[in-house]
């Protein structure tokens, strides 16, 4: 049985910072970090998605949380094939013209390579201080199972080596049958983590949530089942609070899914105002691990709070 580390994905969101979740003595990123630092003993770092994040901020990140605290830290959404704003791209790294989104194909070979140089340096502060579990490669909707895209995972993977990486699928026919059978082993082949997600079914955009181990560490994120998934609406995407029954459920699970790793990293991202650190906390003190984590291989691991 490996560890379990319960935590969200997101800590510094403006829902959450108007929901009152954090103490009023937290008025700055430092303390509002170490206050949930202290909740919880892992979170996802979101906002290297929207833009690379400096080695600066991520000494931040480290020097405000304890020692055995970890950052999943999502991969930058043009290294993933996602439009990308051309503003959130250093300033001397955006090709000439007047677009207002680039995709790889816009950059040189030469801005894309500075381009992970500066990703992994921002990784290494969270790596140096082995505050890192995983980059998490989170693929568009639009990315169907073939093997130009299988050739694009382990490309990217190998980009993010020497990390643990982490890959989220978001188009249905990497789960058809029997084609998941060739996603796993892919996954199993590279040494990639699968990453289960638990999200409404009945859209377009939905994809099962399958639990099973492709590497050393698991994870699985909770969306919640918002009826309004596919709205154009951040908060009404997001707005779900999972029933006592579920997170029960979930929490059995998880315990199975544990026992085939090394470790479990679990994120609610059902993000609308404090909801994921409710329900975080909730499913946390389910498994038996109020301070976020547990080892199931011996005692607790960490101060209960």
């Amino acid at each position: 049985m490996g560890v379990i580390r319960v935590g969200t994905s997101s800590w510094a969101d403006q829902m959450l910072l108007r929901s009152g979740w954090y103490p009023r003595t937290a008025r700055t990123p430092a303390a509002r970090l170490g206050h949930y630092a202290g909740q919880f003993g892992l979170v996802e770092v979101d906002t290297s998605y929207y833009a690379v994040p400096t080695p600066e901020t991520a000494e931040g990140w480290a020097a405000a949380t304890p020692d055995g605290f970890i950052f999943d830290v999502k991969a930058f959404s043009l290294f993933t094939g996602h439009p990308t704003p051309v503003s959130v791209l250093p300033r001397d790294l955006r090709p000439a013209g007047t677009r207002r989104r680039v995709q790889r194909r816009d950059l040189s070979d030469e801005a894309y390579d500075e381009l992970w140089g500066r990703f992994h340096a921002a990784l290494a502060p969270l790596a140096g201080t082995d505050r890192l579990g995983a980059v998490l490669l989170q693929f568009p909707p639009w990315f169907a199972h073939g093997e130009a895209a299988k050739r694009r995972i382990v490309e990217l993977a190998g980009r993010c080596r020497p990390h643990r990486v982490a890959v989220e699928l978001r188009h249905h026919s990497w789960f058809a049958e029997p084609t998941v059978l060739d996603t796993l082993d892919l996954l199993r082949d590279q040494d990639l983590t699968y990453v289960c997600v638990d999200m409404p079914q009945g859209f377009v955009s939905s994809v099962p949530p399958v639990l099973t181990v492709t590497a050393g560490l698991a994870m699985v994120r909770f969306h919640g089942h918002s009826t309004a998934w596919e709205s154009g609406d951040k908060q009404e995407r997001f707005r779900y609070a999972y029933a006592e029954e579920e997170l029960a459920r979930w929490a059995e699970l998880l315990t199975e899914l544990a026992g085939q790793a090394d470790e479990l990293h679990v994120l609610m991202n059902n993000c609308c105002g404090d909801q994921a650190q409710r329900d975080a906390a909730r499913l946390a003190d389910l498994l038996g691990v109020p301070a976020g984590w547990v080892d199931c291989r011996g005692p607790l691991l960490g101060r209960k709070r």
